[in-house]
């Protein structure tokens, strides 16, 4: 019998999304690839294939899930097999660089990026050489989470930060990238959520606690601090009044947004995602991060009236792969 397979590393990211397919009903497994082995001249299984392959797989400990994925996913579309972010979508799902390149070419706004690969010499040599005496975004090229992300008053504390750069935030690939500070005109961002390659919600993030943004309550970690001379929130001051961090919010996005980021989606074959983008004071945006495996906040949806129904994140998932189970069955039939 077909069913949905769940593609993954991180068994702490599953539980949402299992209880949303057991309460429809759906049959599922999961296909845990932090290792493994499979036979390229055996077909696969039948079914659905959900990949939610991790950019931040290497934090724990996982160094070569995505390139055991990409496999993986060249296998299942050998035979047929319908995949949920397939390989176009990991690909980006790895390269903040490819998922820039590739925003810009749907006509979406993206930071000033510089992609460096050299030593720390060199990243603070390319930072001066762009941003002079300027703040400025350093960050993994691979990275998930918002791991990483740092924002420097100048390249002088960015020299100071990399002499002594903790090993785990090395990025993964070798590549760092140096990007425009853009100052926010309230210290959060916008994550928009979708779901069979269309909009779902969106959800404001507060940043002013750090910039570690995964939504998913097991992600939610101290906020580091820190060091003389550079910060962990690139999108402004500390908000006047606590709020929860993670809100749903009821009006959406701009509609001509929201149809270019869609009309993105569907170009690069991402049907579930989070697209993150701060507005200036002046009302640019800039999108900066595509997020192909997403999670969702179970107290925003809650605090929403979402939870428990299609139109929270993992409601909404379950029944589009339920969906897509269902026309592959007919398609066999």
């Amino acid at each position: 019998m077909s069913k949905i397979h769940i593609i993954h590393e991180n068994p702490e990211w599953l539980p949402p999304l299992a209880r949303a397919l057991d309460q429809r009903g759906l049959p599922w497994a999961e296909w845990n690839l932090s290792s493994g082995t499979f036979d390229l001249s055996a077909p696969p299984p039948e079914g659905v294939f959900y990949n939610r392959m991790s950019a931040s797989s290497h934090t724990r400990g996982h160094r070569y899930s995505a390139e055991l994925t990409a496999a993986v996913l060249a296998w299942l579309e050998r035979y047929g097999r319908r995949v949920v972010n397939g390989p176009r979508a990991l690909d980006l799902e790895i390269s903040k660089a490819r998922q820039y390149a590739a925003l810009e070419t749907a006509g979406i706004t993206v930071p000033g990026t510089v992609v460096v690969r050299g030593e720390a010499g060199d990243v603070v040599q390319a930072a001066r050489r762009r941003y002079g005496n300027a703040p400025l975004i350093l960050k993994p090229n691979r990275g998930g989470k918002g791991l990483g992300v740092r924002l420097f008053s100048d390249p002088d504390a960015l020299a100071a930060f990399l002499a002594e750069v903790p090993e785990d935030e090395l990025p993964a690939d070798g590549l760092w990238l140096l990007q425009d500070y853009i100052r926010a005109a309230q210290p959060f961002i916008t994550r928009a959520e979708f779901v069979g390659g269309r909009f779902l919600y969106a959800v404001e993030v507060d940043t002013s606690s750090g910039f570690e943004l995964c939504p998913a309550d097991v992600c939610e970690v101290p906020a580091p601090s820190a060091a003389v001379g550079d910060a962990f929130c690139p999108v402004g001051e500390t908000p006047a009044a606590a709020k929860p961090r993670f809100r749903v919010l009821p009006e959406g996005i701009d509609a001509a947004q929201r149809q270019k980021l869609e009309a993105f989606l569907a170009a690069n074959g991402i049907e579930v995602a989070g697209i993150e983008f701060i507005r200036t004071p002046e009302g640019k945006v800039f999108t900066y991060d595509v997020n192909t495996n997403t999670n969702y906040n179970p107290d925003a949806e809650a605090a929403a009236g979402l939870a428990g129904t299609d139109r929270s994140g993992p409601g909404a998932i379950a029944s589009f792969l339920g969906g897509e189970l269902a026309r592959t069955r007919l398609v066999a039939a």
